[in-house]
């Protein structure tokens, strides 16, 4: 007894060693992360796009100086610490030490400078180069302090710090030409291992990322699937571990699957039918508000995008501190809308250009309820649905070659990320034109109390409606759609970026 008494004790030991050097993985850690996300990026360079595909996806792969946490308050990133001069014009950041790019160099001041050199280089055409255009200089002022320097007070510096475009990049790199487009090189929990352009990217773990313990996945598999019911059907046989997007009509029968979670995002979105009030007739301030009469928001919001999205009649989402309630000013009311258009001298109606952006099945459902509803006051709409990097290289870029289309406006951690170069014709898509809202708009950008800038966005908000520059449908009801035991699949508050870095399966 005494003999096999031993023999089990010393098994037992031996046990125990083997499990201490080689443990077990963690529960809840390790695994591939399937997310069918409804379009790939045009890019995966964050200073040259305005995509929120492409930032969905670059959060995984880059970080900013500074980040918004749950509530939107600006907490540090790569930045452990920052102070601001009494004037304002001054922005002093520490650096967290050791931080490692994915091509194995240590982040310092310098790839800070480098950045936003970069970004404000005329010839990188970035589309967020204004966001920055207040820099007067950036400056290293030791290894792991870099200051910049304002023209003057700015008061979204801070959130412009903290969009996806202020990720920083290493500075060899940069001087080196690096396609960041196509081979990305960030500080962030994921570096790409395979991108086949519209059908998948693949991500694996970076172990030197500078939050010890994350990630807790071994990688990240971005799946481009624009078909809801592929989506939904990948879903359901644990194809897919997450989602983005389904059509509304599948909700019910998800919420009632077992098998599936699905949760509210915080979603800041506003989505529009933006008309080009540079084309005749929207020239026409009657025929912009004719399109609001003729338009049923709260059945086309329920319909397209589902029942629990919320109409706005402003161009600001209701969870905004900037928000202002300006009612229903143009309920449904076709005859109204007839009215209008008569008044205007198209008594008989016209025809329409209506460009759709491919693959956000959504707006193309929206934009086919839209053509019914015009119809009925004498408006043909022909649909023309285009993909989605020709909608930003041709309609929110470049000529602006449409008439009308349906977007999301995505939420941004200050309201000069929504409305800068709103009023001046030659900075914005729809080319609206108005001195006064163009003035007011840089008027807050300058104004350091938020007291004074809610009262001035309050009257932008209120003239944009006034004149009809857009129809302003309102908030989309979204959620983020995973299998049952996936976790931590986060939306970074208000800028509809997916941060995955504790997201376990």
């Amino acid at each position: 007894m005494h003999a096999a008494r031993s023999g089990l004790i010393a098994g037992l030991l031996a046990a125990v060693l083997l499990a201490a050097l080689c443990p077990f993985p963690a529960a809840g850690r390790g695994g591939v992360l399937v997310f069918a996300l409804s379009g790939g990026p045009d890019t995966l360079d964050p200073q040259k796009t305005s995509a929120t595909l492409s930032f969905q996806i670059m959060k995984s792969l880059y970080d900013t100086l500074v980040e918004p946490d749950d509530h939107g308050i600006l907490v540090p990133d790569l930045a452990q610490s920052w102070t601001m001069s009494a004037d304002g014009k001054q922005w002093t950041f520490r650096l967290k030490p050791g931080v490692r790019f994915h091509n194995g160099k240590t982040l310092d001041a310098q790839d800070v400078v480098a950045t936003f050199t970069r970004v404000l280089d005329a010839s990188t055409a970035s589309p967020k180069r204004t966001d920055y255009g207040a820099i007067d200089g950036v400056e290293a002022v030791d290894p792991l302090t870099v200051r910049f320097t304002l023209k003057q007070a700015f008061a979204p510096f801070l959130a412009a710090l903290g969009q996806g475009w202020g990720a920083i990049l290493p500075r060899d790199a940069i001087a080196a030409g690096n396609d960041f487009g196509g081979r990305p090189i960030g500080t962030g929990p994921f570096r790409t291992a395979e991108w086949v352009r519209d059908s998948y990217l693949r991500l694996v773990r970076f172990d030197g990322y500078f939050a010890r313990g994350e990630p807790a996945l071994d990688g990240v598999t971005f799946r481009f699937v624009s078909e809801d019911a592929v989506k939904t059907a990948g879903l359901l046989t644990g194809e897919f571990d997450v989602v983005d997007a389904v059509d509304p009509l599948e909700i019910p029968r998800l919420q009632s699957n077992p098998g599936v979670v699905l949760a509210p995002r915080r979603n800041a979105t506003i989505n529009v039918v933006a008309i080009n009030n540079a084309r005749k007739p929207y020239t026409d301030i009657r025929v912009r508000q004719a399109l609001w009469y003729a338009i049923d928001r709260a059945t086309l919001l329920k319909t397209a995008y589902g029942s629990g999205s919320t109409p706005v009649a402003e161009f600001m989402d209701v969870s905004s501190p900037f928000y202002v309630d300006l009612g229903d000013p143009y309920p449904y009311n076709p005859a109204k809308a007839k009215q209008l258009l008569s008044e205007a001298g198209l008594a008989s109606g016209f025809s329409t250009d209506l460009a759709l952006p491919q693959p956000y099945q959504a707006h193309v459902k929206a934009g086919e309820l839209l053509q019914a509803m015009l119809a009925q006051v004498g408006i043909q709409a022909k649909i023309r649905v285009v993909e989605f990097g020709f909608w930003l290289s041709r309609i929110y870029g470049g000529p602006h070659d449409y008439d009308l289309t349906i977007i999301g406006h995505t939420g941004k951690l200050d309201p000069d990320g929504r409305l800068a170069g709103f009023g001046d014709p030659t900075t914005n898509y729809v080319q609206y034109n108005n001195p006064q809202v163009a003035a007011l708009i840089d008027a807050g950008r300058f104004t350091l109390r938020t007291d004074l800038r809610k009262r001035i966005y309050a009257e932008v908000l209120r003239h944009m409606t006034q004149d009809a520059m857009m129809v302003f449908l309102g908030q989309p009801q979204d959620y983020v759609i995973t299998r049952t035991g996936v976790r931590n699949v986060k939306e970074m508050y208000a800028i509809d970026t997916y941060d995955l870095r504790t997201a376990t399966k």
